[in-house]
């Protein structure tokens, strides 16, 4: 990690500067999920849920900057993003391949970004980088227990840091939106992934921590915690173990797992303002398994 990383500076400036935004009472439905002339970055936003979201932030009008480790987003998804973002006259779509666990390149990564403003500020964030991995706690490798907390918890922190520096030097009141799951609060049947629902219920506390701290400037957070989502990363897990799907239906109270679709106007709410008056809290997408024993 570079020295710049333990270097950052975020003044103590007038706490009048930085009042909540107040969601006019006169707005529309459609201005209050608008996310028109602002910027978001999505770490994670190489493929699956993160690539699913860029595209829900570009038809909501807003600007999109991807994040992820890979060398080049998926391919098919990446061009289906590069159209939307090409109908909609003056959008900006830009990626960039960052590890959000090394600081100094996720520092630069938000400084590049925000220098691009013209006219469209940094303005929301979407952490949804992270990595899953099925073991039983009893053969739990250290250092792959401290990867899944390190990339999930360390990397949404520090993706929710540098937003939030960025947002307070500008005098933006934004809103950062840290994906976690509704394995924070529950224990999977079938399941042995104890560091990843640790690495859940870390992110959803560290979500109330922040928004304590941040709401002074007028900073949002909240967390998105989803259900079971088909996606390159479950497809995996359940190649490996396709009983687990029989189970996961069992729970499934509508009759089907998720897809990121489902979580394209839950993500779009928590940023723009029609969540004007809603921070610190979970906002739980699971398609009713946590209702029901």
């Amino acid at each position: 990690m570079s020295d710049r990383a333990t270097s950052f500076h975020i003044p103590r400036l007038h706490l009048l500067k930085f009042e909540a935004r107040r969601t006019p009472a006169t707005a529309s439905s459609n201005g209050l999920f608008s996310l028109s002339n602002k910027t978001v970055v999505i770490t994670g936003g190489g493929r699956g849920l993160g690539i699913t979201l860029a595209r829900a932030v570009l038809e909501a009008g807003g600007h999109v900057a991807c994040l992820d480790i890979l060398p080049e987003p998926a391919p098919a998804e990446w061009l289906a993003l590069q159209k939307v973002a090409h109908a909609s006259e003056g959008l900006r779509l830009s990626y960039r391949r960052v590890d959000v666990t090394d600081e100094g390149a996720l520092a630069t990564a938000f400084d590049e970004i925000d220098a691009e403003d013209s006219g469209a500020p940094l303005f929301g964030c979407i952490a949804c980088a992270g990595v899953q991995q099925k073991i039983p706690a009893l053969e739990y490798p250290q250092a792959d227990f401290e990867r899944i907390q390190r990339v999930n918890v360390t990397g949404a922190f520090l993706t929710a840091k540098h937003a939030a520096r960025i947002m307070v030097g500008n005098g933006v009141c934004g809103s950062i939106v840290l994906v976690a799951s509704m394995s924070g609060q529950i224990a999977n049947r079938g399941l042995t992934c104890t560091a990843y629902n640790a690495s859940k219920a870390a992110v959803q506390q560290m979500c109330r921590s922040l928004a304590q701290e941040w709401g002074a400037y007028g900073i949002r957070v909240n967390t998105l915690s989803p259900g079971y989502i088909r996606t390159s990363m479950t497809d995996e897990l359940l190649s490996t173990a396709p009983k687990l799907e029989g189970i996961w239906m069992a729970g499934a109270l509508l009759g089907r797992l998720g897809t990121p679709d489902d979580f394209k106007a839950p993500a779009v709410f928590l940023l723009a303002d029609g969540s004007s008056f809603m921070t610190g809290a979970d906002l739980r997408v699971d398609g009713g398994h946590c209702a029901s024993a």
